[in-house]
């Protein structure tokens, strides 16, 4: 018994989650009421507050969904490397691999795609949501930090400095790939994610004095 409730209970957040992300996409998150989630679940509104502190908690489970596996996979690339586990790997092929995947996972996932659309669309830093302001800042941040760790390794195997500060590089590429995704979400028919990234991604590490593989 005490398995099932369990099992309703995750059956129950999954819902919410579910509603949320709809109805973010459909209506934006300012305008999207807890009610209005818990009506679209077909759930109460002490359910919702059973699962969620409040629609900032709401909203970052929502997001966690998503970007926990895409960030357990970067780590896990990560382990690989430190651990030499992977054959022939290098920093410059690190960053490729993680950047690429995750632009196929915008393309190929329609969850994914719906949820970076809410994250880069859809929401507004008001004072109810500055939890999610501040995930937003520190997921960045972690970014930040492991790409400027891979440049500057990239350079010490390339044995040639990286033509700007590593940290400037990190900033530069963040931008770079979240202005590919956002344009991209705007008209997902008008360009190759994967292909315009892999095109664009490589072209500014040969900038920075780095030279990618060809592509296979």
């Amino acid at each position: 018994m005490a398995r099932r409730t369990k099992e309703e209970a995750l059956a129950t957040r999954h819902k919410l989650l579910d509603a949320a992300e709809c109805l973010f996409q459909l209506q934006g998150v300012s305008r999207t009421s807890l009610q209005d989630i818990a009506l679209r679940a077909g759930a109460t509104r002490g359910a919702v507050y059973w699962h969620f502190k409040d629609k900032a908690d709401l909203f970052n489970a929502m997001m966690d969904r998503v970007t926990l596996p895409m960030e357990a996979s970067f780590e896990a690339d990560e382990a690989q490397f430190h651990s030499g586990t992977e054959s022939g790997c290098s920093a410059l092929e690190r960053i490729r691999h993680c950047t690429l995947n995750a632009l196929e996972q915008i393309m190929n996932d329609p969850q994914t795609r719906r949820v970076f659309e809410v994250a880069t669309q859809k929401v507004e830093y008001v004072e109810e949501l500055q939890a999610v302001r501040l995930r937003h800042l520190a997921v960045r941040n972690g970014f930040l930090a492991r790409i400027e760790q891979h440049l500057t390794i990239a350079a010490q195997q390339a044995g040639q400095p990286l033509r700007l500060p590593a940290s400037v590089a990190a900033q530069g590429l963040h931008a770079l790939i979240d202005g590919l995704i956002q344009n991209w979400l705007l008209d997902p028919l008008n360009f190759d994610l994967r292909q315009v990234g892999q095109c664009t991604v490589d072209a500014y590490l040969c900038g920075l004095g780095l030279s990618p593989p060809k592509s296979q």
